[in-house]
Formats: structure tokens, C-alpha cells, sequence
């Protein structure tokens, strides 16, 4: 992908998906001033000769401890070390690599007293896909994500690991591969690498813009459901959904009716249907998905904000030579948007599961029972319906919010603490579990509306049918069953099966 200019501070949610997707980001030249107003900042402060925390004193608890000149870049590189305690597998590639550009946008606002050359060294390492490995466990969520971004500053000074081109080489051998020397870290430098949001920021908002994906993928299905079971379009009426006023409602409420516009399944069956109501899964879809998509956007923008902001500590304000510390590296506001994402998350999975149960019963569907031809002999769609009550079930446990926990740490010097980092780091976990319940969704909704053979859908949906028939056929009798769910998980994560469907993005991020 093309390089991405980032302006620090304005940054749109869709520069930062494309960062996510791949894109390599460029620091707008005019940051250049701030950046280094900022660092000659830090020096002025320092010839004052008063204690200023993080810049000539020790850290946390041992705020009171006065360092000596000669020892400042001892300082710096001692907390980087010491602080690189993480554990865990590595974080996803595309998730550091988001940090990464997140913690550039904020060092290149002019308020972290941090070196040209030390933001040069992160944006080229971003264009030439250094990556560090970050043990993706060890943040609390404050006094910022210390420990997955001081293994960051690590990589930086050739200390760790760094992934380039495919291996895992040590820290000081990839920045040689790549023309770079390692870092020496100035006054305040190392602090203002490791201390921050952007750990947790980076995996709420790549779990933000997989579940765009995916909740459009689930409408797709919610409706092939609903052709598939006969089901009324009457509860997607826009006037029910205007005298409720919710936004998210009424806009699921015109795709769905816009997905199944003109289909002769539903037309056969206007007249004459002795079912008065359909199931909840069915007719409160809006209700349910338009809370779900109210419930991301404000988490979307939560995100921007805490995206386009500055928390690191101290802050450095050149125009009066003053280092302030306060409490911006605290990460509640992302924990609760964590805890929203991972809410909608969790509901969008639990209704396409009552869908499909819904699908595979023979009373509530009039369909044969699990959905194949020959019941008994074949079990059809029994177990991938079981499959998919595990991974809801799944995300209702992860689900708890992470927001309400909290634990003192630094001898108490740290008494209240955001959980941000586990709250949105269980995100994308939750976001497979919920695509593998729409890909099964997929399946079983093309399978019933397959015995509906002499009537089609809707142009949208008959288009989704056939996206998903070039890849899987109809199941006529029981054969391997995963081969089928990975390929309908594939075109669900992709983006396919809402691009087969003309439905573009909900305007989420």
C-alpha cells in the first residue's frame, strides 16, 4: 500500500485502519518544528536544576530519588530495560505495527521532549517493516502500557527481538539488515517511548475495524436467515424503527429491508401464513444489531479521541519550560471502550447463533431437521450448530468487563488501574469467535433457503448464494464439515459476503 501522511493529532480512523491493513505512515514535515522545540525544551528544564519526575529523578515509588547529570542517559536506558517484563506470545504483526504508528502520531505532537532522530528511528522502522516482538502480556492498563511498550524501546536500543521480512532476529542484527544503528536514549526519551496508551489503544482499534467487518457480514446472513426460514420482512418496517428514534435501528431496520427487496421466497408466503410473529432472532434483529452498531460507534469514537491525544508523563510545554505530570497515560477511557466493543461483539455472535438453532429445528423452521435432505442417516448441520454455541458461549465469559477490575501495583504509588490492556487485548479473540458464528451462519441460511429450490431470494442475496456455492456446495450428505466452515469463516473475514451483497460499511470507523 501507498505511504499514508499522518498529521499528529488529526489522524482519521480510516488512516488508522489502512495503517492496521498494512499502510506505511509518514510524519507530516511540519511536525519537524514541535519536535525539536520540544527536546530543546527538556534541556533548558534541565539547566534549571530543579527535579522534574521521569527526567532527573527515578520512577514511580522512587519518584523522590535525585539522579545525578552524569547518570540522566544511565536513567533512560535502565527504565526500558527494567520495564520490559512482559510475557505471553507475541502480539499479531499488524497490532504492533498500529503501536507503533500510534505512539509516532503522539512523540510527533511536540509534547514528549523527545529527539528528531529518535521519532526518525520509529517512522523508518515502520517504513521498513521492522517490527518488535511484544510479549502481548504485563499491562494493567496504567501508569500507561509499560511493559509492552518499553520492549518497544528496547528493540529501539538493540535490545530484544525485532520480525523482518518473515524471521525473528535479534534486536541489534535487524536494525543492521536495515541500515540502522541503535538508539542512545536522552533525558526523558526512554520514559516518553514506554509510558502511554498505545498498546491498548492499537488492539481496540484493530478489533474495531475487524468487527466492522463482521457486523456487516452478519446482516448479510441475518437476512439469508430469515429468507431461508420464511420469515417476515413486516418487523423491518421503517416507521416501527422511526417512533423508536435510535439511529443504529433504523439503519439496520433499511438494510435489511434493502437486502431483501424483491425476493420471491418472500413473496410466496405474504398470503396465507398462518405464523403470526416470527422468533426474536428473527424480528428484533434491528433492535439487537442497532444497538450492537450504536455501541461501536461510541466506542469508535472514544478511540479517535484517545488516537489522536497525548499521554505520556510528564508533558513537556516548551512555551513556558515547563515538565507537568498528571494522569494521561490512564487508559480508562479505552478500557470502556474495550468493554463496549467486546459487548457488541458478544451480542452480534448470540443472536446468528439463535438463528442457526433456529434453522436446524424442524418446528421452528418447518425446514428438515439440521437442515439435510436425509435426517438420521445424516446429522447435517447438528454439530456446526453445537460449534457455534461453544464460541458464543466463549465470548459471553470473555465478556465481563475488564473496566470494573482493578489492582494496586508499584507499592501502591499506582492504586487504581484501567485493565485497558486485557480488556482490549481478548478483542480479536472475540471478533474469530464471532466470524466463525457467521461463517456457520452463512452455511446453514444458504443450505435452508437450497430447499426452497424453486423460488429465489432477493439479487443481493442470490449474489451472496452464489459466492459462497463456488466455494462450498450444498450439502446433499454428511462429508467432512471444517473444509466448509473455514471457507465461509474466509469469505466473512475478507469482506466478501457484504461486498457479494452490494452492503457497504455501516460508517463505524
Amino acid at each position: 500500500m501507498a505511504d499514508l501522511i499522518l498529521v499528529p493529532g488529526a489522524v482519521s480512523l480510516a488512516d488508522w485502519r489502512a495503517i492496521y491493513r498494512g499502510a506505511a505512515p509518514k510524519l507530516d514535515s511540519a511536525c519537524a518544528p514541535r519536535i525539536a522545540e520540544s527536546a530543546a525544551a527538556v534541556g533548558r528544564i534541565l539547566a534549571h536544576g530543579d527535579p522534574v519526575y521521569g527526567i532527573n529523578t527515578g520512577f514511580g515509588k522512587l519518584a523522590s530519588v535525585r539522579i545525578g547529570d552524569s547518570d540522566l542517559a544511565a536513567l533512560q536506558r535502565n527504565i526500558v530495560l527494567s520495564h520490559a517484563a512482559g510475557t505471553g506470545a507475541p502480539s499479531p504483526v499488524p497490532v504492533v505495527r498500529l503501536m507503533m504508528a500510534l505512539k509516532l502520531a503522539s512523540l510527533a505532537q511536540g509534547a514528549s521532549g523527545v529527539r528528531p532522530e529518535t521519532v526518525t528511528l520509529l517512522e523508518t522502522m515502520l517504513v521498513k517493516g521492522l517490527t518488535p516482538v511484544i510479549p502481548s502480556q504485563g499491562s494493567v492498563g496504567a501508569s500507561g502500557d509499560l511493559a509492552p511498550l518499553a520492549h518497544m524501546a528496547a528493540a529501539m536500543i538493540g535490545v530484544g527481538e525485532i520480525a523482518l521480512a518473515g524471521e525473528r532476529l535479534p534486536a541489534v542484527e535487524a536494525l543492521a539488515r536495515a541500515g540502522l544503528a541503535p538508539l542512545e536514549l536522552a533525558a526523558k526519551e526512554g520514559l516518553a517511548l514506554l509510558n502511554g496508551t498505545q498498546f491498548s489503544t492499537a488492539n481496540a482499534l484493530a478489533a474495531l475495524f475487524e468487527a466492522e467487518t463482521l457486523f456487516t457480514a452478519a446482516l448479510v446472513t441475518g437476512a439469508l436467515s430469515t429468507e431461508a426460514a420464511k420469515g417476515s420482512d413486516t418487523p423491518f418496517d421503517r416507521r416501527i424503527h422511526e417512533l423508536r428514534q435510535h439511529r443504529g435501528q433504523i439503519e439496520v431496520a433499511a438494510a435489511l429491508r434493502g437486502l431483501m427487496a424483491g425476493s420471491a421466497i418472500r413473496a410466496s408466503h405474504l398470503e396465507g401464513d398462518t405464523r403470526v410473529q416470527d422468533p426474536y432472532c428473527l424480528r428484533c434483529q434491528p433492535q439487537v444489531m442497532g444497538a450492537a452498531l450504536d455501541l461501536l460507534r461510541q466506542a469508535a469514537a472514544t478511540l479517535e479521541i484517545e488516537a489522536n491525544g497525548v499521554s505520556d508523563n510528564p508533558l513537556i510545554f516548551p512555551d513556558s519550560d515547563e515538565a507537568l505530570s498528571g494522569g494521561n497515560f490512564h487508559a480508562e477511557p479505552v478500557a470502556f471502550a474495550a468493554d463496549m466493543i467486546a459487548l457488541a461483539l458478544c451480542e452480534i455472535g448470540s443472536i446468528a447463533e439463535r438463528r442457526i438453532a433456529m434453522l436446524v429445528d424442524p418446528t421452528l423452521s418447518g425446514l428438515p431437521a439440521f437442515l439435510t435432505p436425509q435426517p438420521g442417516l445424516n446429522s447435517g448441520f447438528m454439530i456446526p450448530q453445537v460449534t457455534a454455541a461453544a464460541l458464543v458461549s466463549e465470548n459471553k465469559q470473555r465478556a465481563y468487563p475488564a473496566s470494573v477490575d482493578s489492582i494496586p501495583t508499584s507499592a501502591n504509588q499506582e492504586d487504581h488501574v484501567s485493565m485497558a490492556a486485557h480488556g482490549a487485548r481478548r478483542l480479536l479473540a472475540m471478533a474469530e469467535n464471532a466470524s466463525a458464528v457467521i461463517g456457520i451462519e452463512l452455511l446453514a441460511a444458504a443450505q435452508g433457503c437450497d430447499f426452497h429450490a424453486s423460488l429465489t431470494s432477493s439479487d443481493a442475496l442470490e449474489a451472496v448464494r452464489a459466492l459462497l456455492r463456488a466455494k462450498v456446495p450444498m450439502l446433499d450428505h454428511d462429508r467432512h464439515f471444517h473444509p466448509d466452515i473455514e471457507a465461509a469463516n474466509a469469505l466473512v473475514r475478507s469482506g466478501a459476503v457484504a461486498e457479494a451483497a452490494g452492503l457497504p460499511l455501516p460508517g463505524i470507523a
